[in-house]
């Protein structure tokens, strides 16, 4: 009997070499990596924020009587009265601050976008906007302020703002609580 399982034998070998076909001896024990693909880059939001941008740009200021020591208020319709009084109050901690001194209009505009667009991609609830108080605005009284009071209830990401509290900036600047990205 030992010779048959000799002839077995030598057709499995056989076999399994018809099976598998020619093959080349492994030169390398190591595989070659692909590089990592950068991360995705999120298009459509970068495109909002652009329509965003222009939209701004685009439109036309509409002039309010603010004068320098005026203080702003705004509420969007829906909000509760609890979380406006929390932002007034100063309960809100500010993720980040954008100080428009020394800005032309459309210089103050385009920060001001790129800034909320970025505070909301970080997921920031609350910002602080220093826009000056106009005091060195001549007769023409504040420029910024009233701009950006303007600019700010454009837009449908904002939920609130008010001005700071004396020791965050009194009538020179708002806090802003933003719509969080969903």
């Amino acid at each position: 009997m030992p010779p048959q399982d000799s002839q077995d034998q030598d057709d499995d070998i056989a076999l399994f070499r018809q099976a598998v076909g020619p093959v080349e001896p492994v030169r390398a024990d190591r595989a070659t990596l692909q590089p990592r693909r950068p991360p995705p880059r999120p298009r459509q939001t970068e495109a909002q924020h652009q329509r965003a941008l222009e939209a701004m740009v685009e439109d036309p200021f509409q002039v309010t009587d603010i004068q320098p020591g005026d203080e702003l208020i705004f509420m969007r319709e829906g909000l509760q009265r609890q979380v406006f009084k929390k932002l007034r109050r100063g309960h809100y901690r500010i993720g980040a601050e954008l100080d428009l001194h020394g800005m032309t209009a459309r210089e103050a505009h385009a920060e001001l976008g790129l800034f909320i667009a970025e505070a909301r991609t970080r997921r920031l609830r609350c910002v602080r906007i220093i826009h000056g108080k106009g005091l060195r605005s001549s007769n023409r009284g504040p420029v910024l302020k009233s701009r950006v009071a303007h600019w700010l209830q454009q837009r449908s990401d904002i939920l609130a703002f008010c001005s700071a509290r004396p020791a965050d900036g009194g009538t020179g600047a708002v806090l802003v609580l933003l719509r969080l990205i969903e």
